[in-house]
């Protein structure tokens, strides 16, 4: 009864051996040769000697990700539609159809939205005459709850 067990038990036993033989190995055949920049933090490629920090992802590039995660996501749900696309029938045909539409869906409004166009930002700037030059942060932007209070008053 319990010869059933003796390869998961051989297995494990195996594997401790593995990973014990692995670090005294390593502390007996590696250098230990410390230095500054070795004992200093690190995090996600930064250490502490960098002067500069490093820039950030723009959001495209996160957007590009998720693109690249719903095509894969279609993949994945395509592939076992067409190991049985004969037996589903109409019926799988019409379900993959809608699927299909919205990922393609998704996919134009994410073109659509710029999310592919990886150039500088393009501004369009406000026809003559759209926009009055006396509008201005103070005269548009209404203070709420500021009523009774002194300028230099502390909060």
């Amino acid at each position: 009864m319990l010869g059933q067990y003796l390869p998961i038990v051989a297995l494990l036993v195996l594997g401790v051996v593995f990973a014990g033989a692995s670090l005294v190995a390593s502390r007996l055949l590696a250098p230990n040769r410390s230095t500054p920049i070795k004992l200093a933090p690190y995090e996600c490629g930064v250490s502490d000697d960098q002067t500069d920090n490093p820039t950030r992802f723009p959001v495209r590039f996160f957007l590009v990700a998720m693109i690249f995660i719903v095509f894969d996501i279609e993949v994945i749900f395509l592939y076992p539609f067409a190991m049985v696309f004969r037996e589903l029938g109409t019926f799988g045909l019409v379900a993959i159809g809608i699927f299909s539409f919205a990922v393609f869906e998704s996919f134009v409004y994410l073109i659509g939205n710029g999310a592919l166009e990886w150039g500088p930002i393009k501004r369009v700037a406000p026809a003559a005459g759209q926009v009055s030059r006396s509008r201005t942060a103070t005269s548009t932007i209404r203070r709420v709850g500021d009523d009774g209070r002194e300028i230099g008053e502390a909060a």
